[in-house]
């Protein structure tokens, strides 16, 4: 395993993956490079606009941005807006609807981006960034499984990882 990373200052946090905030801050300027090229000065990838009336990928990039914001904020607010002494499995709110929805949030940040200019070359780096949050969210799990165990174990059939559970296993 990576070494981990603590936040200080937040004591009840298990931890993440070292070099996650900085990757995912590259990934979001790469995206931005290829999205506003492609989209706005290129425009290599972006015929599928011309078949999209813009009130419908608007208005669908508007339902899609604002479910991340909501996830998002959500997730920030549990995580880092509520003292809590020591760790504890959050399992309420956004958790309820899944086990990462900051990533998720962000996810759906740039998605909601794509689907303003319908960018082929912006989906398929969008398809890299989601390899990538899989790869932390993994790791993650990994480091909430050793501190909780079973209890962790049960949340995680109940919840998605990235996106929601619309059936439970058995």
């Amino acid at each position: 395993m990576v070494s981990t990373r603590k936040h200080t200052g937040h004591p009840h946090l298990t931890g993440e993956y070292r070099w996650g905030d900085a990757i995912q801050l590259v990934m979001l300027v790469l995206f931005l490079v290829v999205w506003i090229t492609d989209s706005f000065i290129f425009r290599y990838s972006t015929f599928l606009r011309d078949t999209v009336p813009d009130y419908i990928r608007i208005t669908a990039a508007g339902v899609v941005l604002f479910c991340g914001w909501f996830l998002a904020r959500g997730g920030m607010k549990a995580v880092f807006g509520t003292a809590r002494q020591k760790p504890e499995i959050i399992s309420s709110g956004v958790f309820r609807i899944v086990r990462h929805p900051i990533y998720t949030g962000a996810l759906l940040f740039y998605l909601g981006a794509i689907l303003i200019t319908l960018s082929i070359a912006s989906a398929i780096f969008w398809l890299v960034i989601l390899a990538f949050y899989i790869y932390i969210a993994r790791y993650e799990e990994q480091l909430l499984i050793k501190e909780f165990g079973e209890d962790y174990k049960a949340y995680r059939k109940k919840t998605g990882i990235l996106f929601p559970k619309f059936r439970q296993k058995s």
